[in-house]
């Protein structure tokens, strides 16, 4: 990823925590995929200090992977769940592959993940750049987190209260284990989405 290193470790650190809180969910596992990818593309290159032709493999490979994932989104987008918003981060995911393959190539193998201020077409990076921030702050003032309770769960985990009531006049709470809370796939959305926003910002 191009800019600064500390910029590009705060990415790989906000991904990789966000695909281990969706691997705890098994309805979240498209969300876990893109942000196990988002958490590899931002880590510098220079890191992994590649031989010339190992970007454009590496975007190769990246571009195959997510191009898949968004036409198994498309496929889905009837049925309940987030598939249209799985299938744009799956093709914004392909752009900067693309992007980033194409400045590897034109700088002789040295670049960096997103190496050449530029790379992207403005149009479209725009575009995307829009859609994210809207969808930022669409349902990152919408979502709602339940504060977690003190005691774990008979299965481990924290619990939080899902508003349902548990029975009667006594308006007490049911509570479910925090790592099943609809609420955990939602803010993994939210932070892949700025995720997603910051690395478009480097085209």
């Amino acid at each position: 990823m191009h800019g600064p290193p500390l910029v590009a470790w705060l990415l790989v650190a906000l991904s990789t925590v966000a695909a281990v809180a969706c691997l705890l969910r098994r309805e979240a596992r498209d969300e876990a995929v893109m942000a196990a990818g988002m958490a590899v593309m931002a880590v510098p290159m220079s890191v992994l200090d590649p031989r010339p032709w190992g970007t454009p493999l590496f975007a190769v490979v990246l571009g195959v992977v997510f191009a898949l994932a968004g036409v198994r989104a498309l496929l889905l987008v009837r049925r309940p769940g987030h598939h249209l918003h799985h299938s744009v981060c799956s093709a914004a995911m392909v752009y900067m592959a693309v992007a980033m393959g194409g400045a590897a190539s034109a700088h002789g193998g040295h670049a960096e993940h997103m190496a050449a201020t530029g790379a992207g077409t403005p149009l479209l990076t725009g575009l995307l750049l829009l859609y994210f921030a809207g969808y930022v702050l669409r349902s990152g003032t919408t979502l709602v987190v339940l504060p977690a309770q003190a005691h774990g769960a008979p299965g481990g985990g924290p619990l939080i209260s899902t508003g349902q009531a548990e029975g009667g006049a006594g308006g007490g709470r049911d509570r479910v284990p925090l790592r099943h809370a609809p609420e955990v796939a939602a803010a993994c959305r939210v932070a892949m989405a700025l995720g997603m926003f910051a690395m478009l910002l480097t085209l």
